[in-house]
């Protein structure tokens, strides 16, 4: 089930750049709307609330304000993946490979094996969601612990792209909150449920 509060603050703030970009930085993932992040993690609690969630699986930078929202709900830590190692991440740590829709670069992300375990329940948390390699990244990193993924939820899918498309069919239960089938600079925004000629952005 999409969002409805989420769908009008993105058809009255986002902005289509070029033909695949869609800029939510004036709140979601530059300038923060704190109030709007509190009523999506309510609604990723509600979406996963019959699932055991003990940690919660983002990565750097967009995902770590939404999943600490979203963690509040679910009276859990937040465990993010780090695209570089850095001099305080020593030890043994789970690493995989990311290719970045925006950036269009491949990073490799990190996690200390100390902060995922067999025993864990994990939900990943992520704001957008295109080609899918983010959420594919971070599933490799639950594998190779041996934790059990409960779940993904993503803040906005592009479902255009194949990403959302690939993922389920993998078996991973996926909830989007607002899910875009089309966007254009002159004719807007149109959601999944929406039929062509109904209001866009």
């Amino acid at each position: 089930m999409q969002m409805k509060l989420l769908m009008d603050r993105i058809r009255r703030d986002g902005r289509v750049e070029g033909e695949n970009i869609l800029k939510v930085d004036s709140f979601l993932n530059h300038q923060i709307d704190v109030e709007l992040l509190d009523e999506i993690g309510r609604e990723f609690r509600r979406q996963f609330r019959d699932r055991t969630v003990s940690k919660i699986l983002t990565i750097e930078s967009s995902g770590i304000a939404i999943a600490c929202i979203a963690a509040r709900y679910f009276s859990c830590p937040v465990v993010f993946a780090k695209k570089t190692k850095s001099l305080n991440l020593s030890g043994d740590v789970y690493t995989a490979s990311v290719e970045s829709f925006t950036h269009k670069t491949v990073n490799d992300i990190i996690v200390s094996k100390k902060f995922l375990q067999a025993d864990d329940h994990i939900l990943i948390i992520d704001d957008f969601l295109a080609n899918g390699k983010a959420i594919l990244g971070l599933s490799d990193l639950v594998r190779q612990s041996g934790a059990e993924l409960v779940g993904a939820g993503v803040v906005i899918e592009k479902g255009f792209q194949d990403g959302g498309k690939r993922i389920r069919e993998m078996g991973i239960d996926l909830h989007s909150l607002a899910i875009v089938d089309a966007m254009d600079q002159e004719t807007g925004i149109r959601f999944r449920e929406e039929a062509p000629g109904e209001e866009m952005l």
